[in-house]
């Protein structure tokens, strides 16, 4: 996804006039009352196979999504390259009577790709104690408040580790603490024997089960050497998802596991391209061990990515959630405006792509699966889709560029997919990725539930890479928001056969003051706690209720109502469906999943019609609605709006059923 600046792009396409001027603004609905009832009919007999694949994720570094976010590393600027001049979020901490200075230090370093260190001076004296002397008060160190407050729970293990050296060998000992900013220690353990050369140290780090949880603590490192201590890469981890080392966090993934996604679309987004080469992601620096992994300033979203979620860990993201990986490799597009010409300017990058397709695919016998079997994982992973460049646009001769990378991956891979980010004439890609934000009025987003039902079928199929109906405040969709969803979501549904994979982005928001780069986000949290928003419980809905066949589905009697803007836009008043409908078959369960939107501020009776199929008199329903358009989930109330679902009785081959206002609803029909 692009910034400000490229907004116009991201917003083009269907009701564009009206997105622009009413993104950040909320909306009226007048409803008007049909002449005669709605009917929602659906032909089980006329039936074409849905893609297994038509719900999934979009992923990018946006919102501290990685850092500070799902993966689980809760120490910021661990290695030290935030900032050239100083050592942004470390600050000094002294014992009574202690004196001492922390500064960065390029002289020492572990290594070529960690080329800073962080010296701790002790000049409070030569006070050297013996370990087993009493403690004294002569201590110096560092702490690090993490990604706004060290997250504390009771009765849970963090793992600390850290390579530091001395001047000479250091018979002493490092304290490592988990403390509160007020005061009191959380959890403590100590490191013996710190060597004159460069070495890894590990520790545990337990804290009580009688604890209050809290995120208002920092962990600290205390040295009581006299003279300097030089540390690199400190780390600290709490409990992973899988317990993988450098792992992922789990209530975040537990979410995500919950929404059934079927693919990952990785790295992004903006952050794939970067503002210059030097800062895109260039995947072979964020492989290998971790204290190998320089890291790379995440220009698109302006702060630094330490890479510790890098290539392999994506795929083993993709592994634990069971999903398809869809690889974008970068293409010669920055946002900053570079664009690398077709041709011999582009072939390192070409090769690039080579090289991580690869790492992805190939066996040990291969130079990078080779890597990758060292890197922790010999099996190949499964890789079918791969996406050249994101979001690029015709200026940027991404035909040529496309063309080049088209006839060289397809010559060692004829099996792989190739997506292209816009229609192309030089080849005919296998899919087209297709983005689009709707306002937050839901206008565009209603209009766009038909922009597929007319498509032709003989041109490349379509990844819809990322979608929203978006909003100013909250940071999550409320639920006006997450209706102009459900709204898109059922054309998209109707046209599986087509657009094949779909994907709501962005993904993630850090709640924090200074957490957020977009308005309105998937999921929401802070170092404490998560929730999905009301759009990620319409999403739950869709992907967890969805067949293999779609069932073609008409409405008669459509009723509309006329949205204009209330939040401070100036959108023109609009006449647009308020009710929309999608349904598709599970053949192995015997179901039908019928999907209905009410957008109306009314209750909607409809008559509902199913054809080519016995209808069982008894079902169940699953409803998301609220009383007001504004109604939304937060940390304080993550299931404020959410889906409950109840037996649905009276069913059958014609029935009646009366919608609530504002709401989303999955009827599961028995049917044979």
């Amino acid at each position: 996804m692009k910034n400000s600046l490229r907004l116009l792009h991201k917003l083009s396409g269907v009701g564009c006039a009206v997105a622009l001027i009413t993104v950040a603004s909320g909306l009226r609905a007048q409803p008007a009352v049909p002449a005669t009832t709605p009917v929602i009919r659906v032909n089980a007999a006329a039936a074409k196979a849905a893609s297994p694949l038509l719900y999934g994720l979009m992923t990018e570094e946006i919102n501290y999504s990685y850092e500070g976010g799902l993966y689980a590393e809760l120490i910021i600027n661990r290695s030290f390259q935030h900032s050239a001049q100083n050592p942004d979020y470390w600050t000094l901490v002294k014992e009574p009577d202690a004196t001492g200075t922390i500064t960065l230090d390029r002289t020492e370093h572990l290594n070529a790709e960690l080329p800073v260190s962080l010296r701790i001076d002790n000049t409070t004296g030569n006070n050297r104690r013996s370990v087993a002397s009493p403690p004294q008060q002569i201590r110096v160190g560092v702490a690090n408040a993490g990604y706004w407050g060290i997250p504390v729970k009771p009765s849970t293990t963090y793992r600390a580790s850290f390579y530091a050296k001395t001047a000479t060998n250091y018979p002493g000992a490092i304290s490592l603490r988990i403390e509160g900013n007020e005061g009191g220690v959380f959890a403590s353990t100590l490191v013996f024997n710190v060597s004159g050369d460069w070495k890894k140290y590990e520790a545990v780090l337990t804290t009580d089960a009688n604890i209050t949880p809290t995120s208002a603590a920092r962990f600290v490192l205390l040295t009581d050497l006299p003279g300097p201590l030089w540390l690199s890469q400190v780390s600290l981890f709490p409990p992973t998802w899988n317990n993988r080392p450098n792992g992922l966090r789990p209530d975040l993934m537990r979410l995500l596991a919950d929404l059934q996604p079927k693919f990952l679309r990785f790295p992004g987004g903006n952050y794939l391209e970067g503002n210059t080469l030097d800062t895109r992601f260039d995947f072979k620096k964020t492989i290998g061990p971790i204290n190998e992994r320089p890291g790379h300033r995440n220009s698109a979203w302006n702060y630094f990515s330490e890479d510790g979620l890098g290539l392999l860990e994506f795929l083993t993201w993709c592994e634990d959630l069971k999903m398809e990986p869809v690889l974008a490799v970068f293409a010669g597009l920055t946002l900053g405006g570079t664009t690398v010409a077709a041709g011999p300017p582009l072939e390192p990058y070409v090769q690039d792509a080579l090289d991580e397709i690869e790492y992805v695919t190939g066996d040990s016998s291969t130079k990078w699966g080779a890597q990758r079997a060292k890197d922790g994982h010999p099996a190949p992973f499964k890789l079918t889709y791969v996406e050249i460049g994101n979001e690029d646009n015709a200026r940027s001769n991404y035909d040529a560029r496309f063309a080049q990378f088209y006839d060289v991956i397809k010559a060692k891979y004829p099996q792989l997919q190739l997506i292209a980010t816009l229609a192309v004439s030089s080849r005919k890609p296998d899919l087209v990725d297709d983005h689009q934000y709707y306002n937050s009025g839901q206008i565009t987003a209603r209009q766009a539930a038909t922009r597929y039902d007319t498509a032709d079928r003989q041109g490349p199929k379509i990844l819809f890479g990322e979608y929203a109906t978006r909003g100013a405040t909250p940071p999550t969709p409320d639920l006006g928001n997450a209706l102009g969803d459900a709204a898109f979501l059922t054309g998209l549904e109707r046209n599986a056969d087509h657009v094949i994979m779909s994907s709501y982005a962005p993904l993630f928001l850090n709640l924090n003051p200074g957490g957020s780069n977009w308005p309105t986000n998937l999921i929401g949290y802070n170092a404490l706690g998560s929730y999905g928003s009301v759009s990620y419980y319409v999403q739950k809905m869709f992907s967890t209720h969805y067949g293999d066949t779609i069932l073609v589905t008409t409405i008669e009697n459509t009723p509309t109502e006329n949205l204009t803007a209330d939040r401070g836009g100036s959108a023109q008043p609009a006449d647009v469906p308020s009710l929309f409908a999608s349904a598709t078959r599970d053949t192995a369960k015997g179901v039908i999943y019928l999907k209905v939107v009410n957008g109306s501020g009314r209750s909607q009776p409809v008559n509902l019609e199913i054809i080519g199929a016995t209808v069982a008199p008894n079902g169940e329903a699953t409803v998301l609605t609220s009383a007001n358009l504004t109604d939304t989930n937060s940390l304080a109330e993550p299931m404020k709006v959410a889906p409950t679902t109840e037996p649905a009785t009276g069913l059958g081959g014609k029935f009646t059923r009366t919608f609530p206002a504002y709401s989303t609803t999955v009827l599961t029909l028995q049917a044979k």
